[in-house]
């Protein structure tokens, strides 16, 4: 009996921090089949509408770099539970709110909560998972629950406003967020490597800089879909955000120059957010930008191939949903078939292969034409969607390997700025281009952005195949080294 509950009792840590993602990944999407519903209910003009879908995105992008800092600084644990109350509480605000002002305030909240929780949530997954192949199975599923819930989004979100009303979206996050909570505080224990705190005080300044530049970067990328790029609040948004981040970068950099050109971190000494030394390391600073190209190409066609099946094809809610399903629910076949094949070869290999198979599937998207049967485009939403899974499990996997281990949480937050920037990058562009091309009625409005899409893909397969040669690289020529010092009869120690 032990031995059939024991491997039970160990997958629960990877259940609660699965749960607190499933929640994060499905509010992304779950809301935005409820838009009418909820501008009915609460007199609410596009104005709030669409705060009610973009701000949560924002805040979340925005705040995540702070997240994974306070989760380095006082414990990845504590503050995992902190953004599942705040996310928790915040979707109760949401499901009482009787006014547009009290739903977009709610939703923020969530953004703000999410921002905390899914740094933390990757750094315990590393600090639970320590042997490499254990990791990668855990990665694997952690993902593909954020994979096919955030397909799911669409039609759960309809079946409970069809069912009940739109308030249930966000009363379903009660019980899910309650069962996370209590997983967390039962099976997820204050021990060493899970909690520790990094010495040194915060860096308010960067922090304020940090949150500021972010938040404006993002707002400015999802208003320009919209208000177009030239839009003056678009405009103001966009330099604010570059001069707060080209701030942030020199403030940053001070920190760090400091306390390298000084002795042991003293208790008093401030430590910067985001050490830049971190972006020194190529596996990390290259996967980062592999993260914003799958995000850019990827959610950029996804937003155009909803708009496609609603504009020119017809489509319901229901339809479209279903019509996506062959691409947003590829976790199911990605997380298995990547947690066998990086058990041998690593994250590189398979990060690579999605990457070129992610591409390939873009340019599927060429053979859109008036009348094309929707047969025709299922390689393109099969490939896309499998080519994306795979490389964005294998890039969370990789990025955890490439940290510190005293800063897994601003990696990770790193990480995913860089798809939340991506993602936002990608929707006001390929919605800009497509406009440009004609629109998506006869398809011309798809071809240019699948291009793009693809060239992107590209781009990032280039990148990881060369950090794949490389890895190899080191490998023989580590070998070599063995050999020669085995034959010498001497063996030294050889560092990864």
């Amino acid at each position: 009996m032990r031995t059939a509950r024991a491997p039970f009792r160990t997958s629960l840590p990877l259940v609660s921090l699965s749960l607190g993602y499933f929640l994060v990944m499905l509010d992304v999407t779950v809301v935005t089949v409820a838009v009418p519903d909820i501008g009915a209910s609460l007199h609410a003009g596009p104005a709030a509408l669409q705060w009610c879908v973009d701000g949560y995105s924002t805040v979340f992008a925005g705040l995540l770099l702070l997240g994974g800092g306070l989760g380095d600084r006082f414990g990845h644990r504590r503050v995992f539970l902190w953004g599942l109350g705040v996310f928790v509480a915040a979707s109760a605000v949401c499901g009482l709110a009787t006014t547009a002002g009290a739903l977009v305030a709610g939703r923020l909240a969530q953004g703000a909560g999410a921002a905390f929780l899914v740094p933390a949530s990757l750094a315990l997954l590393r600090a639970a998972h320590p042997d490499r192949v254990a990791r990668a199975r855990a990665v694997a599923v952690w993902g593909a629950v954020a994979s096919v819930d955030f397909g799911a989004g669409p039609a759960v979100g309809g079946l409970l406003v069809a069912g009940l009303d739109w308030r249930a979206v966000f009363w379903l996050n009660l019980p899910v967020g309650g069962l996370a909570i209590l997983l967390t505080m039962r099976h997820i224990s204050f021990s060493r490597g899970l909690q520790d705190a990094a010495p040194g005080r915060m860096d308010p300044f960067g922090q304020v800089l940090g949150v500021i530049g972010l938040v404006a970067l993002a707002g400015a990328l999802n208003e320009a879909g919209t208000a177009g790029w030239t839009a003056p609040p678009v405009l103001a948004a966009a330099v604010t955000g570059v001069a707060a981040l080209a701030a942030f970068a020199v403030v940053e950099h001070r920190l760090e120059h400091r306390l390298e050109a000084g002795a042991a971190v003293s208790p008093a000494a401030r430590r910067p957010l985001l050490p830049p030394s971190l972006f020194r390391r190529r596996a990390f600073s290259v996967t980062a930008a592999i993260g914003f190209l799958i995000s850019f190409g990827y959610y950029g066609m996804l937003f155009l191939s909803t708009l496609y099946f609603r504009q020119a094809r017809g489509y319901d809610a229901l339809e479209t949903g279903l019509a996506l399903l062959p691409s947003v629910c590829m976790g199911l076949v990605a997380a298995p078939l990547l947690s066998r094949v990086s058990a041998r070869t690593g994250p590189y290999a398979p990060m690579a292969a999605g990457l070129f198979l992610g591409a390939a599937g873009f340019l599927g998207w060429l053979v859109v034409r008036p009348g094309v049967p929707y047969s025709a485009l299922l390689f393109a939403l099969a490939a896309t969607g499998l080519g994306q899974t795979i490389t964005a499990l294998a890039a969370t996997a990789a990025v955890i390997d490439a940290a510190p281990a005293d800063g897994t949480g601003v990696a990770s937050a790193v990480f995913n700025v860089a798809r939340q920037v991506g993602s936002a990058a990608g929707v006001a562009l390929f919605g800009t281009v497509a406009t440009a091309s004609g629109g998506l009625t006869g398809g011309a409005g798809l071809r240019l952005p699948a291009v793009l899409a693809a060239a992107a893909f590209l781009v990032g397969g280039v990148l990881a195949t060369a950090l794949l040669l490389g890895v190899r690289r080191r490998r023989q020529r580590r070998r070599r080294l063995l050999s020669r010092a085995s034959a010498d009869g001497n063996l030294p120690a050889i560092g990864c």
